[in-house]
């Protein structure tokens, strides 16, 4: 299992839809995050920014993100949640949401 942390930027007057949207997030999206071996997902705010954590388990990232992001249902979600973020500028080319360094971890 890996443990993963990333951040995006929320534009201020998205906040409150933002919410409301992840307060009923889609069956169908939350059937491929699970399927695409993601557990333990969770997403923070402070400040206009979004943290969010989650644990992958499966045997290859890479494909399990491209499997999910080839997911119709999946894409229209992200088309809806796209306008509402605003990435940080010191992400890696190819990043939306960054990813951040673990620098510590206690079970």
């Amino acid at each position: 299992m890996k443990r993963f942390g990333q951040i995006i930027g929320i534009r201020p007057e998205q906040f409150e839809r933002y919410k409301s949207y992840h307060s009923n997030v889609w069956p169908d999206v939350l059937k491929k995050i699970k399927d695409c071996h993601i557990k333990n997902y969770s997403i923070f705010h402070k400040d206009g920014f979004l943290f969010a954590y989650f644990e992958y388990d499966g045997e290859d990232f890479e494909k399990d993100m491209q499997e999910m992001a080839a997911d119709p249902k999946t894409q229209e979600w992200w088309e809806i949640m796209k306008p509402m973020q605003q990435p940080v500028e010191n992400r890696k080319e190819g990043e939306w949401w960054a990813n951040m360094e673990e620098v510590f971890h206690l079970d």
